[in-house]
């Protein structure tokens, strides 16, 4: 598509295109960066976001896990509860005195 603008179902059309080039090619991957020119790549990211999330919305690739990141905050607030009560540790030592 030579210097003409490309729209966001251009863009779709284009990775299901290559996707299905690569199959008959015998080559059994999703679509690469490096299989389109810089301007296409532009806009594909333009229109479709990062590039995991450009192969989901044109149905290449299968839609990530929505419990990852339920998965991940849970991490998060794990680690703060544990950082926050090895705070609180630390804060408990009563210094020595020299009682004698």
């Amino acid at each position: 598509m030579a210097d003409e603008k490309l729209t966001r179902e251009d863009c779709l059309a284009l990775l299901r295109e290559t996707r299905d080039r690569l199959l008959r090619e015998g080559i059994d991957r999703y679509p690469k960066r490096a299989d389109f020119k810089d301007a296409e790549v532009t806009a594909i990211k333009a229109f479709l976001g990062p590039w995991p999330r450009a192969l989901e919305q044109a149905g290449i690739k299968p839609p990530r896990d929505g419990d990852r990141l339920e998965k991940n905050r849970q991490k998060r607030i794990a680690a703060k509860r544990r950082r926050n009560a090895a705070r609180k540790e630390k804060g408990k030592t009563v210094p020595e005195t020299n009682e004698e």
